[in-house]
């Protein structure tokens, strides 16, 4: 019995201490970052089961378990942590930043890679990057941050859109990259808020080809800010003032020094000085002073995002107000931005994810980098002429040319306005099946309205002979467009690993692209109301339709592609990618619709291979080749058939009637331009991931380039609304070397470092221009003389083509001894006679340079103390020539102060030529109007300060930070013209300056807020 009973007893006691040693214990804390921040959504997991949880909104978790358990904490871009848990306890647990970020996952088209398997040149910009430089346009943010992508601003005016280039310009057309914004197509960056953006991934090489022919001249992926599933209500705000002012005025004459060169040049063309008392001329009007102002720059952003178990949503809104530096509130660009985004995992294989962003945006602008802009009369115009006359009305130019006029006037009366709407908006289903299959369909739309209107009141008088002078009755434009397109793709993708070392990811999909446009124009005189805002076409005495003139004017594209995709790696090692697309244009004849375009891609993670062995500086190593094919068809629609779509005028019982008539000349041959990329390089991390290192070696060839040649005039091209064909006829070809460095460094919980820099070298040669004359003039200088910029065989595409000079007649025995030059004179410049005939002519033009710059470089540079932060940014081009056209050389305009050097006898100077208002050949195209547009710009500079933890719990908010910047803060150049940034863009006839908008110094303060 005793034994029976001790027996009981025993296994009562082991019971109960198997129980007690198997009990659950009860673990929280907190997660967060090195500086203290909480982390929310935080994965803390038992290790060894699937038992888990996450991190609340401030970072705080609560979790039961057993004894002697580990929990792991993990969180994407941070280095996971493990803790012995033995008793029930409350930790503070730190997650310490993956210096590697080698799993870093980058989107790369219609899927995603890790860093470390990405075989292509891909470029990455995050949102921190973004945030540090609050830029107004999305573009402003990628200069100087990615090697091989370069900015180039059209205008520094409100609003205003800059020409995004990677690797160099490839066609003589569209050179624009292929942008999407959450997978849908976006043409114009000016819709998008930049501060809704997550990440920039941008797509170099050949693994851009996923994207088919609007791939060609790179892609642009842009994915904004989302909600987190598990994750509490949470708002970010952010907000910032600035003040904006011109970075450069150009030093003219006052109105002594110009009464004097004047005078100077009458008496050297045999007339009478129209100033004979210098005395009473003092200073005169700068108008440069005039037309520039400071300006006001606002913006104000609000996030509001979070989720559940299963969902996740974000909603944001945003509005800029900025006005405009020349001519203050008449220039203005204001934005309404409202985006929202929800995914819901709708069965656990199945997720629906939308996105939708909605824009309005107003802009009123005045002329600008043309004859008779606004900045070009501000330079031009007489000093000697006050604003305003004795009665109080504007001066009037008199004797400064047609195109040269008051500006403040033309500012007063210069009345127009472009409201855009915008919505973008996606929809996609994702459904896995049979463990390693997914489907997926998107749809991406885009809906726009374009209205535009425009002006011109009864009665302008400007002064006699004066081009914008209307003297007639009142007129009002409106030109109203309408733009559609839809994407819809369908792709299953097959994804597994076998014997845990070969992982292959195969895609297979199809994708129907439709994009459609309406234009409207009409035209009233006589409009009833005498102002800009009352002005309406309504009542107006005549009203004229433009599609009763031309007939309908829209157009309707399509795509029809079908891809597929390989990817293949063993133990992430020995990388591979291999794609195939078929792609049909609606742009070609039947002949010509498809074309076929292949690419791959290697790569080889030398630094895993066993012989590697370890090192104590370089530990990471990998190797990367790419070599495709895509095509291109971005041309008008309809080129391969001819349309109704010209102006036609006929004589009907002795009246005019307005019909239609042939347009451009059909050809039926066009096909795909053919783009061959290739590129080999390499990336490294050095020193444990303290130093980043890209280098690629790149070269593109696209031949079949599609262009407009010269054709006779026989052919009926000049007619209104007729045009020369589209052919294919020229190869240009891309080459250069991309090297991107950065350093980062932690010198302890206090004090952090970082350090970036990059350059891109980049050769454009013209391998063939395949017309009569053999090459493609553009772009204007003067009156009378042929473009100054050229595409030819042998030179870069635009390069310029004048005379090239040789000093300055001394004396006129100079003269004599030289070839024939057209009314030279002793003070003249001299050209240069490249074909030895003794005459001075056309035949003597040659390359005088281009404005593509042989180096770009960017640099970087950010450190925190505590809880200060400081970043700088900046940029340098090299070797890119500009076009100074802004001087309008009429006998009384204005001139730059660079006139005080001129030649005044022998010796005195070689580079200047003499004043006169004789004839002469010195306005002539040649490298006299050339400049070296190489610059250095210190494009942001930026200072902030958070409030510490304590402060922010005492507040309850995740975050509070203020800060100052600079934008533009200075440029170091020796161009003498406004901007040395800015180009129209255009691949034959870019970097001629006829008073480019300067890009403004920006002056902001601001805060950042989360709650």
């Amino acid at each position: 019995m005793k034994s029976i009973l001790s027996l009981i007893l025993f296994g009562f006691f082991s019971l109960t201490v198997l129980s007690q040693t198997n009990s659950q214990i009860r673990i929280s804390g907190t997660v967060s970052d090195p500086s203290g921040m909480p982390l929310p959504g935080v994965n803390v997991l038992i290790k060894g089961t699937n038992k888990g949880t996450t991190t609340d909104f401030d970072g705080l978790f609560v979790i039961e378990t057993e004894s002697n358990s580990i929990l792991q904490f993990s969180y994407l871009g941070f280095l996971t942590n493990e803790r012995l848990v033995q008793t029930s306890t409350d930790l503070s647990i730190t997650l310490e930043e993956d210096a590697s970020t080698l799993d870093e996952v980058v989107v790369v088209g219609y899927g995603t890679q890790t860093k470390k398997e990405i075989t292509g040149a891909v470029s990455v910009v995050s949102s921190e990057s973004i945030e540090e430089q609050n830029p107004v346009r999305i573009e402003q943010a990628l200069q100087g941050r990615v090697a091989g992508v370069n900015i180039s601003s059209t205008s520094g005016s409100p609003g205003s859109a800059s020409t995004i280039s990677i690797r160099g310009i490839s066609t003589n057309g569209d050179n624009r990259p292929l942008i999407l914004v959450d997978g849908a197509v976006i043409e114009d960056l000016s819709v998008i808020n930049p501060n809704d953006i997550e990440s920039i991934n941008v797509l170099k090489d050949a693994t851009a080809g996923i994207y088919g022919v609007r791939a060609a001249n790179g892609v642009i992926l842009i994915t904004t800010k989302g909600g987190r599933k598990n994750t509490d209500l949470r708002v970010d705000l952010d907000s910032y003032v600035g003040l904006q002012e011109t970075s450069r005025k150009l030093p003219v004459l006052d109105a002594t020094e110009y009464g004097a060169i004047i005078n100077e040049a009458y008496a050297a063309g045999n007339q009478a000085p129209p100033f004979p008392n210098l005395a009473i001329l003092g200073s005169g009007t700068n108008w440069q002073d005039e037309v520039f102002r400071q300006a006001l720059l606002s913006d104000v952003n609000a996030t509001i995002y979070g989720g559940g178990e299963k969902s996740a949503y974000s909603i944001g809104a945003g509005y800029l107000d900025q006005d405009g530096i020349v001519g203050g509130g008449a220039v203005n660009f204001n934005r309404f931005t409202g985006r929202g985004s929800y995914d819901l995992d709708l069965l656990d294989n199945l997720k629906l994810t939308t996105t939708a962003i909605y824009t309005n945006s107003n802009r009123s602008t005045l002329s600008e980098n043309a004859l008779g802009s606004v900045l070009f009369n501000a330079v031009n115009m007489a000093p000697t002429f006050s604003v305003r006359d004795a009665n109080g009305d504007y001066t009037l130019a008199t004797g400064l040319g047609n195109e040269v006029i008051n500006p403040l006037a033309q500012i007063e009366n210069t009345f127009n306005g472009t409201v855009v709407d915008k919505i973008t908006g996606t929809v996609g289903l994702a459904y896995d099946f049979l463990d390693h299959f997914t489907i997926e369909s998107r749809y991406q739309f885009n809906y726009s309205e374009v209205h535009n209107t425009s002006f011109l009141p009864s009665g302008l008088n400007f002064g006699d002979g004066k081009v914008f002078n209307n003297l007639g009755d009142s007129q009002y434009f409106v030109n109203d467009s309408f733009f559609r397109d839809y994407t819809f793709d369908n792709f299953l993708t097959y994804k597994n690993t076998f014997g845990d070392d070969h992982n292959l990811t195969a895609l297979l999909g199809m994708s129907v692209f439709k994009t459609t446009g309406e234009f409207y124009n009409f035209t009233g005189r006589g409009i009833v109301s005498p102002t800009y805002e009352g002005a309406s076409l309504d009542g107006a005495a005549e009203l004229i339709d433009a599609r009763d003139v031309n007939g309908a004017n829209e157009f309707d594209q399509r795509l029809l592609s079908y891809f597929t995709r390989v990817q293949y790696n063993y133990k992430q090692r020995y990388l591979f990618s291999a794609v195939l697309r078929r792609d049909g244009s609606s742009n070609f004849g039947p002949r010509n619709k498809f074309g076929y375009f292949p690419s791959a891609s290697l790569g080889w993670v030398v630094s895993d291979e066993a012989f590697y062995g370890t090192s104590d500086v370089l530990d990471f190593l990998k190797l990367r080749a790419s070599y495709g094919i895509l095509g291109n068809d971005r041309i008008g629609a309809f080129g391969y058939v001819s349309t109704l779509n010209a102006e036609g005028t006929y004589v009907f019982n002795n009246e005019l009637v307005y019909g239609v008539a042939a347009g451009q000349l059909s050809n039926p041959e066009i096909k795909w331009e053919r783009q061959k990329t290739f590129d080999v390089g390499f990336d490294a991390r050095l020193f444990n991931s303290a130093i980043d290192l890209t280098v690629d070696y790149f070269k593109r060839r696209t031949d079949d380039l599609l262009l407009i040649p010269q054709v006779s005039g026989i052919l009926g091209v000049s007619a209104p609304g007729a045009g020369a064909p589209i052919v294919n006829a020229g190869s240009v070809e891309n080459s250069g070397l991309e090297f991107s460095l950065s350093y980062s460094k932690s010198f302890n919980d206090d004090a952090g470092f970082n350090l970036s820099y990059n350059f891109t070298t980049l050769k454009n040669e013209v391998i063939a221009v395949g017309n009569e004359s053999g090459f493609i003039p553009g772009g204007s200088f003067g009156f009378g003389q042929e473009a100054p910029a050229r595409m030819e065989a042998g030179f870069p595409i635009g390069y310029f083509y004048g005379l090239q000079t040789n000093g300055i007649f001394q004396s006129q025995d100079e003269v004599d001894a030289h070839a024939t030059q057209t009314d030279a004179t002793q003070g003249d410049l001299r050209y240069v006679d490249q074909n030895g005939d003794g005459v001075i002519n056309g035949d003597d033009r040659v390359n005088l340079g281009d404005p593509i710059p042989d180096v770009t470089m960017g640099l970087n540079l950010g450190f925190n103390y505590k809880n200060f932060d400081f970043t700088a940014y900046a940029f340098a081009s090299i070797g890119n020539d500009i076009i100074r056209a802004y001087d309008r050389n009429q006998n009384l305009t204005n001139k730059t102060n660079y006139v005080l050097d001129r030649w005044t006898g022998a010796g005195s100077t070689n580079s200047f030529p003499r004043v006169t208002t004789g004839p002469n050949s010195n306005l002539l195209f040649s490298d006299f109007y050339v400049e070296d547009g190489s610059y250095l710009r210190l494009q942001n500079v930026q200072l902030g300060y958070s409030l510490g933890n304590e402060v922010l719990d005492q507040l309850g908010i995740r975050k509070l930070r203020f800060y100052l910047a600079v934008s533009n803060l200075f440029t170091l150049t020796e161009y003498n013209g406004y901007d040395p940034s800015a180009s129209s863009g255009a691949p034959i006839g870019g970097g001629i300056d006829q008073g480019f908008y300067p890009v403004p110094r920006v002056y902001t303060a601001g805060m950042k807020f989360k709650f």
